[in-house]
């Protein structure tokens, strides 16, 4: 006191009571003369109308019976007040439950389910496909297509597709093994890479998928971005400008979906694939059009080189690899993709392939309108 006294007359109470680590509220009460005694030695009083021991136990074991271990504190109370029983308020009985670490899920709970990413690596055509299903807008309000499309993530090239009007595991095995046929897919050079989808899931076509030696990969729940391909070209179909947003039957459908994959495998300039066709890198035709490309590209730098800051240009090649979910720069390459060379390549011909085809309620048509590169 005297310490504190003698510096706050020079530097203030505050400051002095800073300097000495006094609590300046301990000083106040003490120039009163009315200490007051530590929290802790202050008797702990229990109020006249609380519960007991015994009643707590009791209220404690009603909740967690057989009957209400799966009803909240306010249901209990509301069933127990119908039959003439008052054991406390629903309040109370949350107190009880906090008490005892209960206020939460009482019941046994599963262990939430870890999802791995999926990481997948294309360093050539025919090594890791894309697959999904979209809806198409029918003549009638709630009616839809089903779109399957099959997508080569390495060179975007739609290998495989199909119209149909349901959704089935049944369509997807028939549109998996027809396009595989057509690919020239050899066992274990291939991974088909899906979302969680119950077409996508059944065992019917994992078990397909295990006897033709292609690995299956799914993406993890609520996650598209595991799924970047097949999205980013179902949003290229729907933003054409000729989409007509509803189709007034099934064959204008059909005809308007042959159309548009054409132009997507033969004459879109995918900015992903350096400005080339899906044809063009799926077929192995990159470095005819990139020579072809050069030459251009030489002849206009030898007529203006002034206007080529950077010197004589190059053009751009198509990416070497192709990833979903690419690891983290720094990371040792890896693949979960067979690390293999493609197998031989077929061109799609112009026929309708699969059984049952003629049947339009299930399978409409598989495979695009297109001349052999």
């Amino acid at each position: 006191m005297a310490r504190v006294t003698e510096m706050g007359a020079v530097c203030g109470v505050t400051e002095a009571c800073q300097v000495l680590t006094v609590p300046r509220s301990w000083y106040y009460r003490q120039q009163a003369g009315s200490p007051v005694a530590p929290m802790q030695n202050r008797p702990q009083l229990q109020p006249a109308h609380a519960l007991s021991v015994v009643e707590k136990d009791m209220v404690g074991t009603t909740l967690n019976s057989d009957r209400f271990c799966d009803l909240a504190p306010r249901q209990v109370y509301a069933q127990l007040l119908d039959e003439g029983r008052y054991l406390c308020h629903w309040r109370t009985m949350y107190r009880i439950l906090a008490e005892n670490g209960q206020v939460q899920e009482r019941r046994p709970q599963r262990a939430p389910r870890v999802y791995h990413k999926p990481r997948l690596r294309a360093t050539g055509p025919n090594q890791v496909w894309s697959w999904d299903i979209t809806l198409l807008p029918g003549p009638a309000r709630g009616h839809f297509y089903y779109l399957y499309v099959i997508l080569d993530v390495y060179s975007r090239y739609v290998v495989g597709w199909l119209l149909a009007l349901c959704e089935s595991a049944e369509l997807a095995e028939t549109l998996v093994v027809t396009t595989c046929s057509k690919q020239g897919i050899q066992r274990e050079q291939l991974t088909l890479h899906a979302d969680r989808g119950s077409a996508m899931r059944a065992l019917t076509l994992a078990q397909l998928l295990s006897e033709l030696g292609v690995a299956k990969s799914h993406t993890r729940p609520y996650t598209p971005n595991d799924n970047p391909f097949s999205e980013a070209q179902f949003k290229t179909l729907k933003y054409r400008p000729d989409y007509p947003g509803q189709f007034s039957d099934w064959e204008s459908a059909q005809n308007w979906l042959q159309a548009f994959f054409y132009w997507y495998n033969q004459q879109h300039c995918h900015t992903g694939l350096a400005l080339m066709t899906p044809t063009v890198v799926h077929y192995g035709r990159v470095d005819q059009v990139s020579g072809q490309r050069q030459q251009v590209m030489d002849m206009a730098y030898e007529i203006h080189p002034e206007r080529f800051r950077g010197g004589r240009p190059s053009v751009a090649a198509p990416p070497q690899e192709v990833w979903i979910n690419p690891p983290l720069q720094g990371l040792v390459s890896g693949s979960a993709v067979a690390q293999t060379q493609p197998g031989a390549c077929q061109a799609p011909g112009n026929e309708l392939m699969g059984p049952g085809l003629e049947e339009k309620s299930s399978l409409i048509l598989v495979d695009e309108l297109s001349q052999n590169p």
